[in-house]
């Protein structure tokens, strides 16, 4: 293991009915079809199950995923090739669905979000470089597969990003992780990195950068600042992110086109008490 370099520094601000039944056939001696020939009913898409129950309810401004294009998944196309969505199955919708309910108990809560941090980051490694290799099975056959390339690492943007480094450790026991430290001047209220510990060689490596909830994106603004003056390359980021505001996406976008952005969710709400209720603060 090589040391850890700290710096300490200051960063300007920046400004988705079941089919009618087939009619019963009329008498004849023509044999009936098998059970199994018969067309499967098709099945509701899931967005239109559980919408109901997410749709926000508070009268401060609330924004649902039909309010603006930029509200939802189906524009995610417009924030350019590197911003992408995890799979929107029903277990990811049922996760954010609970995640965003304010009656969730804390232990849950915290049991939730370490499910959807899991599938976030299994989905971030698939975004890391990969090699051929050959191994031999016990009973000696040789196996053509795949092998991560060395060269990876993580980095928390603290305190909420905390949150994703067990789901990253318990996919890559022996990964390196830095942290970055983001806090508001007292007195002028401008964000300022104050704190980064970082690898020595994290030019040469690829970037697992952490942060599960953007509001603005300035912070992850100043974060990525931060790991450039360390001569990391926009290119070899990868942001995973559990849910995002469209302001949000659409700052990192333009500041960092190269950089490449994994989210669950694109919405005009974001979940601010995630930190918070994490962490047993709230």
């Amino acid at each position: 293991m090589g040391t850890m370099s700290e710096v300490v520094g200051v960063v300007a601000p920046f400004d988705k009915r079941p089919s009618s039944p087939a009619a019963s056939p009329s008498p004849s001696k023509t044999p009936k079809a098998s059970p199994l020939a018969q067309p499967l009913p098709t099945e509701q898409p899931p967005s239109d199950r559980i919408r109901p129950n997410i749709e926000p309810q508070n009268k401060e401004g609330a924004v649902s995923a039909e309010d603006g294009e930029d509200s939802g998944h189906g524009s995610v196309e417009s924030y350019g090739p590197h911003l992408r969505l995890i799979t929107a199955n029903r277990q990811v919708k049922e996760l954010q669905t609970i995640l965003r309910d304010k009656n969730t108990s804390r232990s849950d809560f915290k049991f939730y979000a370490d499910r959807l941090i899991r599938l976030v980051i299994e989905e971030g490694l698939n975004q890391l470089p990969y090699g051929e290799c050959t191994i031999v099975t016990p009973t000696g056959c040789q196996y053509q597969g795949l092998q991560f390339t060395k060269g990876n690492c993580g980095v928390s943007i603290v305190r909420s990003g905390e949150a994703m480094e067990h789901g990253l450790r318990l996919c890559c026991r022996s990964i390196r992780i830095g942290k970055i430290l983001v806090e508001s001047d007292a007195d002028t209220h401008e964000a300022r990195v104050v704190y980064a510990k970082f690898p020595d060689d994290i030019s040469q490596r690829k970037v697992l950068l952490m942060y599960p909830i953007m509001s603005s994106g300035n912070t992850v603004v100043k974060s990525m600042r931060v790991l450039k003056e360390h001569e990391v390359e926009e290119h070899n980021v990868i942001l995973l992110n559990l849910f995002s505001t469209p302001s949000a996406a659409r700052t990192l976008t333009t500041a960092f086109p190269q950089m490449r952005i994994l989210t669950s969710e694109v919405h005009a709400v974001a979940p601010n008490h995630f930190g918070q209720k994490y962490f047993g603060t709230d």
